[in-house]
């Protein structure tokens, strides 16, 4: 009878849960974002490369007893990164921003990143 009540329970934790994505295509974001791996469905033209790069202090958590205990920008610093990015693209008068791609590295001191991508415009559909 347990283990009944226990499949259950899982079961009705099934949609409450979602998968930890690398940064989410929000719908707050003023262009479209294709990562690295996607691309739209949409022809276009590219109008400009974009970065946004930087450094930012270590967090304390992230070092302890003079080690490396955690590495990168956290979830928000990520979030930011790219809604300047995609800033940067809507001035352009893009619609979208492809093979976007985000690296970091961390000194004894620092995080630093690079967002990077392509602002593309669609092109125009012709109906026949």
């Amino acid at each position: 009878m347990k283990k009944l009540a226990v499949i259950a329970l899982l079961l009705s934790l099934t949609g409450c849960f979602q998968p930890m994505v690398y940064l989410r295509n929000k719908l707050g974001y003023p262009v479209d974002v294709f990562y690295d791996t996607q691309r739209p469905e949409r022809p276009f033209d590219p109008l400009q490369d974009l970065e946004v790069k930087g450094e930012v202090p270590l967090a304390a958590r992230q070092s302890g007893n003079r080690r490396m205990l955690e590495r990168g920008n956290d979830m928000q610093q990520k979030e930011l990164m790219l809604a300047r990015l995609t800033l940067q693209a809507k001035k352009l008068g893009a619609d979208a921003l492809v093979s976007v791609r985000y690296t970091y590295y961390t000194s004894m001191t620092d995080n630093g990143y690079v967002m990077s991508g392509l602002a593309v415009r669609y092109k125009e559909e012709h109906s026949q």
